[in-house]
């Protein structure tokens, strides 16, 4: 069944097509889930899925903006130059482990500004979303509300997620999940007080970025990603 969130037509739209995608994607896990004896097999019908998200998606978000680029991990496709749908498969190794701990992140962005951000949580159907300058929000079919960062600013007090590939140390009570994308909404419902990564792809931190703004916190990209509340100096 799809449902309607509080929001423009075109976020509506592209809610419909996340949970079409969506549903494909649930049967591809309950298959790969099967395949943990072999990890080559898992990661090879991983990389499947993925494409095969891409190639349901996109025909969808084509009737949202008809002349629109795109822009994923593995795509990067010129459009009218004024509207871009910015896509990615967040926390896919999670996926390859038959881990549920994996989102699709999908951004609309007009002249270099993401106007719309939706990160969806396939496997326990929750969606994170937010629209330029109306806040962000959390749905699921028992659940709607507006997310508000944390005000915790006490270093022994925080909880951090971490995706970092060197020794650095860590602070605070450290979460390492494997989903940026589901870590920084983490941070935009106060989950998570904040979340350092090395620099990743912009596919996987679009939607994201402007879900954190919209609740109240702060992303910088600069030798690493930090995504904070506001409030916590990382």
């Amino acid at each position: 069944m799809e449902h309607v969130i509080k929001g423009s037509t075109e976020l509506n739209k592209m809610f419909m097509a996340l949970q079409r995608t969506a549903a494909g994607l649930r049967r591809d896990f309950g298959e790969v889930e099967s395949l943990q004896q072999s990890l080559r097999s898992a990661r090879d019908f991983v990389n499947k899925a993925a494409n095969r998200i891409e190639e349901s998606i996109v025909s969808d978000l084509m009737l949202v903006r008809p002349a629109a680029g795109l822009l994923t991990p593995n795509i990067s496709r010129s459009g009218d130059g004024r509207d871009e749908f910015v896509l990615s498969l967040s926390g896919a190794s999670n996926f390859v482990r038959g881990n549920p701990h994996f989102a699709i992140s999908l951004a609309l962005r007009t002249n270099d500004e993401t106007r719309i951000a939706l990160i969806y949580s396939p496997i326990d159907d929750r969606l994170y979303y937010a629209e330029s300058g109306r806040g962000a929000f959390v749905f699921s079919a028992h659940h709607s509300a507006r997310l508000r960062v944390s005000n915790i600013s006490d270093v022994a007090e925080i909880t951090v997620g971490y995706n970092v590939s060197d020794g650095r140390p860590m602070i605070g009570d450290v979460r390492c999940t494997g989903c940026p994308a589901l870590d920084m909404a983490w941070v935009a419902s106060g989950k998570l007080d904040a979340y350092v990564s090395d620099l990743l792809d912009f596919a996987e931190i679009a939607a994201g970025d402007l879900i954190v703004r919209e609740s109240g916190g702060r992303t910088e990209m600069l030798s690493d990603l930090v995504v904070t509340n506001g409030c916590v100096q990382i």
